[in-house]
């Protein structure tokens, strides 16, 4: 008894700093939508290059570039990098660029051994690009008139080299609710943003790809997407890439002027996550099992043991620890749903949430180990049997 509840002062210890880093976070989590350009950089008046990789994106694709041609700042070119779409894609970007000539459609090479498709896809397009910044934003988003504006408004803010900006991500099925938040909820929680913007060390750094911004210079001299272009997590890698060549990055919150839906059902949802949480960890079983067991231990745990304890009529100090865990959780939880707009019902799922990303990370363990491999957009790679990442198919279904 004396070692449990030794164990439970730990874990609300450990549930205590996480809650100090949360609301720091929430702080120095900025929001782009706040920034203005300075008049310098209105006068001089630098090209912007926004660079869309897009693979059978028939649905988003008109409204992203509809959305990007309203900007504030007009100095832009929009390029977009046709990946062997299979759908429409292509008739709706040629339709796009016949009306606004700042738009500009390339054609992809087949994909070379060793690449993720992405990021080849990005690399092409860097090629093409002309601008002073680079931006690199996915299909699916909807920007609003100041989301490059504000975003490079906070580069230069902040002397940074590079940045990425987080969108708000819209959530419509149960499923979405339960698993879109975690990419905020754990950096929030687990990522000491101070650190990430003070220190040059890769190891406090992250990103999304649904939004990267790059000095040009900046992005040539880290070696751009070739750098890292076996990498599964081509964001989160670049990112590093730029700590770890002596450069300056940081992320932002673009809740207010970026939106974007990731996936539609709990199909997608499965899939999508499955390609992301193995790899968080290098395809290593032994560091993704001991994160299950602490997002267990930490998130999860106090809610089943609670009602155990009371039962069991063990010592009330006990019943005490488990309700500060619990209301720790909840309150990093009610202060989430407040900054997102998220619904008040899902801080009360909580536990389910947890649920699903214990399972889902299980499944990308066996995806990878087991089964074909990690497939995307088409693609399947395997990241199991060769150093190297391969692909094994290329059929979009």
């Amino acid at each position: 008894m004396d070692i449990f509840l030794l164990f439970q002062y730990i874990i609300a210890a450990v549930l205590s700093l996480i809650l100090v880093n949360f609301l720091i976070n929430n702080i120095l989590f900025k929001d782009t939508s706040g920034f203005k350009l300075p008049q310098y950089i209105i006068d001089k008046n630098p090209l912007i290059s926004i660079l869309i990789p897009a693979r059978n994106e028939e649905e988003d694709i008109r409204r992203c570039l509809i959305s990007l041609t309203k900007q504030d700042y007009s100095n832009i070119e929009i390029l977009v990098l046709d990946d062997n779409s299979t759908d429409d894609t292509v008739k709706i970007v040629k339709e796009l660029s016949e009306k606004d000539s700042r738009i500009r459609l390339y054609s992809g090479e087949p994909i070379k051994k060793g690449w993720m498709g992405k990021s080849y896809a990005c690399w092409q397009l860097s090629k093409y690009a002309r601008g002073d910044y680079l931006i690199f934003t996915d299909a699916d988003t909807l920007h609003f008139p100041n989301s490059i504006s504000g975003a490079v408004a906070c580069l230069l803010r902040y002397k940074l080299d590079a940045l990425s900006v987080f969108p708000k991500q819209i959530m419509v099925t149960i499923h979405e609710r339960m698993m879109n938040m975690f990419g905020h909820y754990i950096i929030l929680c687990l990522m000491p943003l101070y650190l990430v913007r003070k220190l040059k060390t890769a190891l406090f750094c992250t990103a999304i790809g649904q939004f990267m911004l790059f000095k040009k210079d900046v992005y040539k001299k880290i070696g751009g997407h070739k750098s890292i272009r076996s990498e599964m997590l081509e964001d989160i890698k670049i990112s590093k890439r730029v700590k770890k060549m002596g450069y300056r990055f940081m992320i932002f919150d673009g809740r207010n002027n970026v939106y974007c839906r990731m996936y539609k059902n709990f199909r997608e949802i499965v899939k999508g996550y499955s390609r992301v949480l193995f790899a968080v960890f290098d395809y290593k079983v032994y560091m993704i099992s001991i994160a299950i067991v602490l997002i267990f231990v930490i998130f999860l745990s106090p809610f089943f043991l609670l009602p155990v304890v009371i039962l069991l009529d063990w010592p009330f100090l006990l019943v005490e620890l488990l309700i500060l865990q619990i209301i720790i959780i909840f309150i990093t939880r009610i202060v989430l749903s407040i900054r997102f707009r998220c619904k008040a019902v899902d801080v009360i799922l909580h536990p389910v949430a947890i649920v699903y990303l214990i399972m889902i990370a299980i499944n990308s363990i066996l995806s990878v180990k087991v089964r074909s491999g990690i497939y995307w957009k088409g693609r399947t790679y395997d990241v199991n049997k060769e150093k190297e990442l391969r692909l094994v198919n290329d059929n979009y279904k």
